[in-house]
């Protein structure tokens, strides 16, 4: 039988900031695809913002992205794209749609806050509830309408709602880690709380903050029943997905 074909997968950071960019290498590497099965390719938005805390910033990323992508070689070089920005990020839709335009067929376009939530209605029981942890407050509206847009309703009883750390992307990681940990900590309880048995890491800038989440299901509800929540790496879901969806249009 024969190997399949190589793939590219482009992850792109919509905001400016490297160190994010970086951050993903090893989540991603620990999936363990090796160099004939899977090519990774790393890009960060040229221009913008350092971090995306609103709709306004995502909209001003999805810009400066979308005029650069449209003129490169990644559009034709890579058949899959990954845009790493825990929202309905509207680069997600401007790319499918310029692949469209030129009739670039066998591509697969996603963004991590898609695939996790896809990952979550597919793991859990139809009764289960999932909750996101997430930076600022402002997200717990923002992503509650992008659920229930991507849900197409309203009153969906499978999302347990949004939860904040108050700390903004770049915050995570330049915030003593303790104080970090005690947020992530308490917003994971209060998602417990609301009986969601699988908690999205709400941000790319989460990646290997899982440890952190596990700690606090441990904590509140006990090993037993700790270790049954399924923590949901937006990152690693996006991968998977894009993978199983250029699989399925060869």
């Amino acid at each position: 039988m024969a190997s399949p074909a190589k793939r590219s997968i482009l992850v792109i950071n919509p905001n400016t900031t490297r160190a994010m960019t970086n951050g993903l290498k090893p989540l991603i590497d620990s999936l363990g695809y090796t160099d004939d099965e899977l090519e990774v390719i790393y890009y960060t938005a040229p221009a913008g913002v350092p971090s995306i805390n609103n709709e306004d910033d995502a909209a001003i990323s999805a810009r400066e992205c979308l005029t650069e992508l449209s003129t490169s070689s990644y559009l034709n070089d890579c058949q899959g794209f990954l845009v790493c920005c825990y929202s309905q990020h509207p680069l997600v839709p401007a790319l499918r749609s310029l692949i469209a335009e030129r009739n670039m067929h066998g591509k697969a376009v996603t963004g991590i806050f898609e695939a996790s939530v896809a990952s979550c209605l597919q793991s859990l029981n139809v009764h289960d509830k999932f909750g996101i942890v997430s930076t600022g407050k402002q997200w717990e509206e923002i992503l509650g309408d992008a659920v229930t847009n991507l849900l197409g309703s309203a009153s969906s009883s499978r999302y347990a709602g949004t939860e904040t750390t108050g700390l903004n992307a770049v915050e995570l990681h330049t915030t003593p880690k303790e104080e970090v940990d005690k947020r992530m900590k308490n917003a994971t309880k209060r998602l417990l709380d609301k009986k969601a048995r699988a908690i999205c890491l709400g941000c790319a800038g989460m990646a290997g903050m899982d440890k952190t989440v596990r700690e606090a299901c441990i904590e509140h509800l006990g090993e037993e029943e700790g270790n049954r929540i399924k923590i949901v790496d937006g990152v690693i879901s996006g991968i998977l997905h894009l993978q199983g969806a250029l699989r399925a249009s060869n």
